[in-house]
């Protein structure tokens, strides 16, 4: 099939990328796009490296004064499988409350994921969950899970299961508490509710 050729300069910048991305997603393995731009699209580029790279291939064909053109290739039919940190480095920093240490956030994605830290006797009080599981792995320090039956106690290397609906707080122990949250994506994405007993 020959390259679609997408020219985006008299295309409104809010909706240029998602243009792009759209068609780029619905490209097989070794076709491509030709972009035609009035300014080198660093911004864009950035924005593939971060969601797929080493899945597309990006060719200057033209870099002139407000003319370039870029042909940009899909390599791989989903996006690559990729290192997106470690949980070492991202929990050796002092936490002085509750904070998201990091969050799952690209685009398109099927699941959601929270590094939670809470400081020494930090908590999470009680709230019901949404409408999907979520599967917890406890990395660091110690405490207790609430539940409807009673407290659990927690510590690193855990695996917790939260059912829909369920119940639940955490509190952390003396040293902190650092867990890793993933489930299903929701849009809008989860928040925590305070318990109402009465619903």
């Amino acid at each position: 099939m020959p390259d679609v050729t997408l020219d985006v300069r008299e295309i409104p910048k809010p909706q240029r990328h998602p243009k792009i991305f759209g068609i780029f997603d619905s490209l097989s393995v070794g076709e491509a796009i030709v972009l035609v731009n009035d300014h080198d699209p660093r911004h864009l580029h950035d924005e593939f490296e971060e969601k797929l790279p080493g899945g597309y291939g990006w060719e200057y064909l033209v870099r002139e004064k407000r003319d370039y053109r870029i042909r940009i290739s899909k390599a791989t039919e989903a996006p690559p499988a990729r290192k997106l940190g470690n949980t070492a480095e991202l929990t050796r920093r002092d936490v002085d409350a509750a904070d998201v240490a990091w969050k799952l956030d690209f685009a398109g994605r099927g699941l959601d994921s929270n590094l939670i830290r809470l400081a020494g006797g930090g908590a999470i009080g009680t709230h019901r969950g949404g409408e999907v599981d979520v599967l917890v792995t406890v990395l660091s320090g110690s405490g207790t899970m609430g539940t409807e039956t009673g407290d659990v106690p927690i510590t690193a290397g855990d695996l917790l299961w939260l059912p829909h609906h369920s119940q639940r707080s955490f509190t952390a122990g003396p040293g902190g508490l650092d867990y890793l949250t993933v489930h299903t994506h929701r849009e809008p994405s989860l928040t925590i509710e305070p318990f109402d007993p009465n619903r």
